[in-house]
């Protein structure tokens, strides 16, 4: 059955909107660059939270919540996999989980292995915990890109003891199959080390590329792995605060047990709210209605750095919303964005800071209307050779 796609919000309405994506810069400047999306919410979302705002139901966070079972029913209809929902946690984001869990599991000044390019905040993340960042980059195949499995099990045979994966990979769009995970699993089993999988992207794989949660891809995975998600990215509630960690085994779910109580009441109370919507069967078709749209997207974005962008390299991402895009040959330099935000007055996430791998790279938001996509790819067209 086709599923029909959901429409950006207009230009004008969007505009009204005081987040990070519509402040950061000028009314001239048309902004693709943080991970926000233009669209409405799903219906099942506002109307929990209006409800919420009726009731004044503005207080903590409660010790005893629905929100791990929901995401739990969530993940067996998306996923074809069922977390226990007694091994499930709650925090503020992504981050701060990810921060938490590597403060438990790796020691002051040892090394967690990360894949750039990649989620800049990774790099700080790790420091945050106190550890090292040893880098073992994507390996590039030509088509696509993949884990060098052979460069983390190096990494850690030298003395790194985690792995901070992404999965799916930001900014690439890349979903690691099944058998690149099982295989990074073995590894680290292998060496007595963890891998945290930040899985935050995971509801916005497309449906012909299927998803691989980590601690499903094998049991050596659920052994040695735990995972951070969120409905932030797919529903666009990253101000409202709420992410899961979770752990598939014994071991690992004790370590979340054993965080302090304050790090699961950093969970913003809208953010749980607003994420029980968004784990419920209610808000599925919503969900298959964005990533509709967001196939459209990436497809016309393909077509419009061809006919505008020669020379530029794109590969449609089977994740996400975010287009990582080589702009090395036109010689615009190791961070075209500069120019591009300066003179085309296109607001786009700097390449380089994904790391080295970044350099000449720019990474373009396209979860939102069609007609900006295209009116940003014309902006930036007439500086071809110039």
């Amino acid at each position: 059955m086709t599923v029909a796609p959901i429409r950006a919000l207009p230009l004008d309405v969007l505009r009204r909107r005081s987040s990070e994506k519509w402040r950061e810069y000028p009314e001239d400047v048309l902004p693709m660059f943080v991970a926000e999306t233009d669209f409405p919410l799903a219906p099942a979302i506002s109307t929990a939270l209006e409800h919420a705002v009726r009731i004044g139901d503005t207080g903590y966070v409660a010790s005893q919540t629905p929100l791990a079972q929901a995401y739990a029913a969530f993940a067996q209809r998306r996923f074809g996999w069922t977390p226990d929902a007694s091994r499930i946690r709650s925090t503020a984001d992504v981050s701060m989980g990810i921060v938490e869990i590597l403060r438990r599991v790796v020691s002051p000044g040892e090394s967690v292995i990360v894949t750039p390019p990649v989620y800049p905040p990774f790099f700080d993340l790790v420091d945050e915990a106190g550890a090292v960042v040893e880098r073992v980059p994507l390996h590039d195949t030509g088509t696509g890109w993949e884990l060098d499995l052979d460069g983390i099990d190096a990494a850690l045979a030298t003395g790194a003891r985690a792995v901070l994966l992404c999965n799916p990979h930001n900014p690439t769009g890349s979903v690691h199959s099944r058998e690149s995970l099982a295989a990074l699993a073995e590894i680290a089993e292998r060496h007595g080390a963890v891998v945290v999988s930040d899985e935050i992207h995971a509801p916005l794989v497309q449906p012909d590329a299927g998803f691989t949660p980590f601690l499903a891809a094998s049991d050596a995975a659920a052994r040695v792995g735990f995972a951070v998600t969120s409905a932030s990215k797919a529903f666009n509630l990253a101000g409202l605060k709420c992410a899961l960690m979770i752990a598939a085994s014994d071991e690992h779910a004790s370590v979340l047990r054993g965080l302090p109580v304050e790090v699961e009441w950093r969970t913003g109370q809208f953010g749980l709210l607003a994420a029980i919507a968004a784990f419920s069967p209610e808000s599925d078709p919503w969900l298959d209605g964005l990533l509709a749209a967001l196939d459209e997207n990436r497809r016309l974005l393909g077509t419009l750095l061809a006919e505008h962008l020669p020379g530029s390299r794109y590969r449609m991402p089977d994740a996400g919303y975010l287009a990582w895009i080589d702009l090395t040959d036109l010689g615009w330099g190791d961070n075209p964005a500069k120019r591009i935000l300066r003179e085309a007055k296109v607001a786009l996430h700097f390449g380089p800071a994904f790391g080295a791998e970044g350099r000449g790279h720019v990474r373009l938001n396209f979860g939102t209307s069609p007609e900006l996509i295209r009116e940003a790819v014309q902006r930036i067209a007439p500086l071809v050779g110039r």
